[in-house]
Order: structure tokens, then sequence, then C-alpha cells
């Protein structure tokens, strides 16, 4: 049986919890179990889902993740047991390890063996507690079972020298702050915004609006750019719609404070008439890493806490509740 098809295990730490799983790769998604393989190891921010409920996920160094294709998909993540590990095309590994409320396709290459479902859990628990109120940083190596840790990043080439200097620059911020937070963001969720943004020196809705814009950026528009240069796209068609899809929120980002996503963002669309497709897939994959890197360092920073207080009504509570008012 060849590499591609025989089963492999991969360790799953924190570190800073004192907890490992182990997971097999079990011959589902073989192009995305590759990528994920050939990678290792490497090391991440650990995050948690905000919206979708008991699932972890992180941020991968694998830049062809934006755009393989899943062969086989789970119709709705929410049926899938506890300890499946997806890879996905917002290049983060995930991992659902209790109930999950978002329904959506997923693309899953593994699953962690039943022996480790507790301490799974049990890493879930705090690692949402460090996302939603202590901000304690929490970081994940993932690596080949029985080997030792490491970490690196991908730096991608390019022929034109503009190019590949903007690549080596992207690349160079990208490993620095990759396991910890880029000062920009950590000025910003400090209230330090050097443009002034928000108005009567309010902090929180400017925060806002840097994760509406981030998100979106890395994950739809660089994200479609790249799936679009793959499905070989026209050239000239893919440098409108750069043009269209990514100057204008990466400026506005500059302003709230993300000034080297800007200063990136311009030279980027300064030599983009000279990028042939080659040139042109590497610095989008390059700058998406970056991009995402950002997001997810924004979601791990941001005050998820600030209204504590409001919580969800649920209709059978809602109707006791009124009861009681009533009687």
């Amino acid at each position: 049986m060849s590499k591609k098809l025989a089963t492999r295990n991969i360790e799953i730490v924190w570190p800073d919890l004192g907890i490992t799983v182990t997971a097999e790769l079990d011959g589902r998604n073989p192009e995305l179990a590759d990528a994920l393989w050939d990678s290792l190891p490497y090391q991440s921010l650990q995050g948690h889902a905000l919206v979708a409920g008991q699932h972890l996920y992180h941020h991968v160094p694998i830049p062809s993740l934006l755009h393989l294709h899943a062969s086989e998909k789970i119709a709705d993540r929410r049926d899938a047991p506890d300890g499946t590990v997806f890879c996905s095309g917002l290049q983060h590994l995930g991992i659902k390890y209790g109930t999950l409320t978002e329904p959506m396709p997923a693309a899953p290459v593994g699953r962690i063996r039943e022996e480790d479902i507790a301490a799974l859990k049990e890493a879930g628990g705090a690692v949402w507690d460090a996302v939603y109120s202590t901000k304690k940083q929490i970081h994940v190596e993932v690596r080949k079972a029985g080997t030792t840790g490491g970490h690196t990043i991908p730096e991608l080439t390019a022929t034109n020298a503009d190019a590949r200097a903007l690549i080596h620059d992207v690349f160079t911020e990208t490993d620095r702050y990759w396991l910890t937070a880029p000062p920009e963001l950590a000025d910003l969720h400090e209230g330090l915004i050097p443009s002034g943004a928000g108005t009567l020196d309010t902090v929180l809705p400017t925060l806002l609006f840097v994760n509406g814009e981030t998100r979106p950026l890395g994950y739809a528009s660089y994200g479609g750019l790249i799936r679009a240069a793959v499905a070989d796209m026209p050239i000239e068609s893919l440098r409108q719609m750069t043009r269209l899809l990514v100057g204008v929120p990466a400026e506005f980002l500059g302003y709230c404070g993300l000034e080297k996503l800007w200063a990136y963002t311009q030279r980027f669309l300064d030599v983009l008439d000279h990028l042939d497709r080659d040139d042109y897939l590497a610095v989008t994959r390059q700058l998406a890493l970056y991009i995402n890197l950002l997001g997810a360092w924004n979601l791990h920073l941001f005050p998820w806490d600030a209204t504590d207080h409001l919580r969800q009504q649920h209709p059978a509570e809602r109707e006791q509740s009124v009861e009681l008012v009533n009687q």
C-alpha cells in the first residue's frame, strides 16, 4: 500500500494544557490529508468556534487548502461523531468535540481515537475560556505521531522581482507573528488607534468593523481569487476582480490600524499588471496566509465577554418566565 493510502496517525498537542490526543488520518479526502501530512510539524494559535458550538479550529500554514477539492463531505457536520477532524477551505484544521449548531457540509480527514475523547473535551473547554474571556494564548502543535515537534511556514516563490520582494516581506511578517500577536492588532485592542478611528473615542465599533472586514477579505476575496486562478480564469479577468475586491477593504483596514496590510496591498496592486498566473498565485497565496493570520489573532483578542449579560432566550424558558410574571 502506498504512503498516500496507508493509515497515518498524527498527534495534536496543547503544551500549555498538558494535553495530547492522537488522530488517525483514515483515508477520507486523501488530497487534503496529504497536504496536511506533508506540512507537519507546525504550531499555531488555537481557536474555538464562536457561533457554531463545540468546535476547535486553528489556522494552518497550508496554502493549498484554499483551493484543493474535497472528494468526500459530510453533508451536515452536526451529525459527525465527536472527535472528527476536518480540513477546511478557510485554511483551518477543525475538530468537533461536542454539540454543533451550524448546519454545513465539511470535509473529514480523520478522527481522534476513542480513548482520547475525554482529553479532547477538556482541551475544548479550556480553549473556550481562553478565547471568550481570559485571553490566555493557547498554542497547538500538530506532528506525525512518534516524532518531535517543530514549526515552519512556507515562503512562496515568484519570477517577477517586485513580486518576489513583496512575498518575502509578507512571509517575514507572517513568520514573525505566527505565534505572537501582531503589534498593530494588539495596539488596536488596547485602544491605541493612530488615525483616531472610532467616533467620540470609542473602540468597540472599530474592533467590530476590523473583524467584519478582515475575515471576508481573507476567506472570501483572496480565497475566491485563488480558486478562480487555479480554475484558469483568464488573467485579465483575475486582475480586474482583484482590483474590485481587495483595495477598498484593505484601505479601510489600514485606516483602522492595519497599516502594513494596506501597504502590502498597494504594492500588490502596483505590480499586478506584470504578473503571470504563477506569480499571481504565489502573491495571493502568501497574502491570504497573512490576512487569515490577522483574522485568527483578531478573533482571539476580541472582547467577546463585553456583553456577557446578553444571553439567548429559549422559547420554553421565555414562556415560563412570562407565566411567572403574570401570576
